[in-house]
Protein backbone atom coordinates (compact mmCIF):
# COMPACT_ATOMS: atom_id res chain seq x y z
CA UNK A 1 0.00 0.00 0.00
CA UNK A 2 1.35 3.23 -1.03
CA UNK A 3 0.56 6.64 0.19
CA UNK A 4 -0.68 9.45 -2.45
CA UNK A 5 1.93 11.73 -2.70
CA UNK A 6 0.23 13.63 -5.26
CA UNK A 7 0.78 17.86 -4.92
CA UNK A 8 -3.21 18.60 -3.46
CA UNK A 9 -2.97 22.32 -5.06
CA UNK A 10 -2.07 20.30 -8.87
CA UNK A 11 -5.43 17.82 -7.52
CA UNK A 12 -7.35 20.74 -7.00
CA UNK A 13 -6.91 22.61 -10.40
CA UNK A 14 -7.73 19.31 -12.43
CA UNK A 15 -10.49 18.56 -10.32
CA UNK A 16 -12.10 22.08 -10.87
CA UNK A 17 -10.82 21.73 -14.82
CA UNK A 18 -12.48 18.20 -14.99
CA UNK A 19 -15.99 19.97 -13.06
CA UNK A 20 -15.67 22.81 -15.52
CA UNK A 21 -15.61 20.47 -18.80
CA UNK A 22 -18.91 19.20 -17.29
CA UNK A 23 -17.32 15.61 -16.54
CA UNK A 24 -19.52 14.97 -14.27
CA UNK A 25 -22.35 14.40 -16.93
CA UNK A 26 -24.20 10.96 -17.10
CA UNK A 27 -21.86 8.20 -18.38
CA UNK A 28 -22.59 6.37 -21.32
CA UNK A 29 -22.07 3.07 -19.66
CA UNK A 30 -23.68 3.41 -16.74
CA UNK A 31 -26.57 5.71 -17.63
CA UNK A 32 -28.56 4.96 -14.60
CA UNK A 33 -26.08 5.68 -11.83
CA UNK A 34 -25.48 9.63 -10.93
CA UNK A 35 -21.93 10.62 -11.01
CA UNK A 36 -19.76 11.59 -7.71
CA UNK A 37 -17.72 15.08 -7.12
CA UNK A 38 -14.22 13.24 -6.43
CA UNK A 39 -15.02 9.39 -6.62
CA UNK A 40 -16.00 9.51 -10.07
CA UNK A 41 -13.18 11.42 -11.14
CA UNK A 42 -9.87 10.91 -12.65
CA UNK A 43 -8.59 12.77 -9.47
CA UNK A 44 -9.22 10.55 -7.09
CA UNK A 45 -6.95 7.78 -6.77
CA UNK A 46 -8.90 4.38 -7.31
CA UNK A 47 -11.00 5.65 -10.18
CA UNK A 48 -11.66 2.94 -12.88
CA UNK A 49 -9.85 0.46 -9.95
CA UNK A 50 -12.61 -2.17 -9.18
CA UNK A 51 -10.00 -4.70 -7.81
CA UNK A 52 -7.86 -3.88 -4.69
CA UNK A 53 -8.16 -0.34 -4.37
CA UNK A 54 -6.49 1.47 -2.19
CA UNK A 55 -7.61 2.68 1.46
CA UNK A 56 -9.20 6.28 1.13
CA UNK A 57 -7.28 7.22 3.92
CA UNK A 58 -4.05 7.19 1.64
CA UNK A 59 -5.74 9.84 -0.48
CA UNK A 60 -3.79 13.30 -0.74
CA UNK A 61 -7.46 14.57 -0.11
CA UNK A 62 -8.02 13.43 3.36
CA UNK A 63 -6.13 15.90 4.81
CA UNK A 64 -9.16 17.82 4.35
CA UNK A 65 -11.72 15.80 5.76
CA UNK A 66 -12.72 16.26 9.30
CA UNK A 67 -10.54 14.05 11.77
CA UNK A 68 -13.97 12.95 13.10
CA UNK A 69 -15.13 11.82 9.68
CA UNK A 70 -11.88 10.14 8.07
CA UNK A 71 -13.21 6.80 9.01
CA UNK A 72 -16.27 6.84 7.16
CA UNK A 73 -17.00 4.64 3.76
CA UNK A 74 -16.25 7.37 1.65
CA UNK A 75 -14.10 10.28 3.27
CA UNK A 76 -13.99 12.58 0.23
CA UNK A 77 -17.99 13.31 0.83
CA UNK A 78 -17.41 14.94 4.23
CA UNK A 79 -14.81 17.74 3.35
CA UNK A 80 -16.21 20.99 4.25
CA UNK A 81 -17.24 23.30 1.27
CA UNK A 82 -18.43 26.25 3.25
CA UNK A 83 -19.31 28.05 6.47
CA UNK A 84 -22.22 26.27 7.34
CA UNK A 85 -20.32 22.50 7.18
CA UNK A 86 -22.37 21.60 4.37
CA UNK A 87 -20.46 18.60 2.47
CA UNK A 88 -20.74 16.65 -1.05
CA UNK A 89 -22.78 13.88 1.50
CA UNK A 90 -25.54 16.72 3.01
CA UNK A 91 -25.73 17.95 -0.55
CA UNK A 92 -26.48 14.99 -2.12
CA UNK A 93 -29.51 14.51 0.01
CA UNK A 94 -31.18 17.69 -0.48
CA UNK A 95 -29.66 19.62 -3.64
CA UNK A 96 -29.82 18.52 -7.42
CA UNK A 97 -26.62 18.16 -9.16
CA UNK A 98 -26.58 21.53 -10.56
CA UNK A 99 -26.58 23.05 -7.51
CA UNK A 100 -23.76 20.34 -5.88
CA UNK A 101 -21.55 21.21 -8.78
CA UNK A 102 -21.72 25.06 -8.52
CA UNK A 103 -21.22 24.79 -4.64
CA UNK A 104 -18.20 22.37 -5.42
CA UNK A 105 -17.08 24.66 -8.06
CA UNK A 106 -17.12 27.78 -5.78
CA UNK A 107 -15.22 25.73 -2.66
CA UNK A 108 -12.65 24.26 -5.34
CA UNK A 109 -11.74 27.65 -6.28
CA UNK A 110 -11.88 28.90 -3.17
CA UNK A 111 -9.45 26.66 -1.31
CA UNK A 112 -7.07 26.83 -4.65
CA UNK A 113 -6.78 30.41 -4.37
CA UNK A 114 -6.30 29.89 -0.89
CA UNK A 115 -3.66 27.23 -1.06
CA UNK A 116 -1.87 29.43 -3.66
CA UNK A 117 -1.84 32.27 -1.42
CA UNK A 118 -0.38 30.46 1.56
CA UNK A 119 2.42 29.49 -0.93
CA UNK A 120 3.48 32.44 -2.11
CA UNK A 121 3.57 33.56 1.23
CA UNK A 122 5.75 31.10 2.43
CA UNK A 123 7.92 31.90 -1.05
CA UNK A 124 8.26 35.13 0.37
CA UNK A 125 8.83 34.24 3.58
CA UNK A 126 11.50 31.46 2.90
CA UNK A 127 13.46 34.03 0.70
CA UNK A 128 14.45 36.27 3.95
CA UNK A 129 15.50 34.67 6.35
CA UNK A 130 16.67 36.91 9.72
CA UNK A 131 20.19 36.69 10.41
CA UNK A 132 21.72 36.07 13.98
CA UNK A 133 22.37 39.99 13.76
CA UNK A 134 18.99 40.35 13.85
CA UNK A 135 18.62 41.27 9.93
CA UNK A 136 16.95 40.53 7.15
CA UNK A 137 19.17 38.12 4.81
CA UNK A 138 18.58 37.09 1.12
CA UNK A 139 18.27 32.64 1.42
CA UNK A 140 20.12 30.99 -1.50
CA UNK A 141 19.78 27.73 -2.81
CA UNK A 142 21.82 26.09 0.14
CA UNK A 143 19.62 27.60 2.61
CA UNK A 144 16.84 25.82 1.25
CA UNK A 145 19.13 22.64 2.12
CA UNK A 146 19.60 23.73 4.70
CA UNK A 147 15.97 24.55 5.73
CA UNK A 148 14.18 21.91 3.92
CA UNK A 149 10.52 22.31 3.56
CA UNK A 150 7.79 20.68 5.70
CA UNK A 151 7.16 16.98 5.12
CA UNK A 152 3.43 17.30 4.49
CA UNK A 153 3.46 18.28 1.17
CA UNK A 154 0.03 20.63 0.83
CA UNK A 155 2.33 22.48 3.41
CA UNK A 156 4.87 24.86 1.88
CA UNK A 157 6.21 26.24 4.75
CA UNK A 158 9.88 26.11 5.31
CA UNK A 159 11.45 24.28 8.73
CA UNK A 160 13.83 26.86 10.14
Amino acid sequence: MQKDERDLLEVLKFELDFLKKGGYGRSTREPWRPRYIFEDSPTCMNYDCKENPEPCSHCVLTQLVPPDLRNEKIPCRHIPLNGLGENLDSLYRYDDLGDVEENAGNWLRATIATLQEARQAARSDAHTSPSPNGHAMKCTPQCHQLHPKCANPACPAAIH
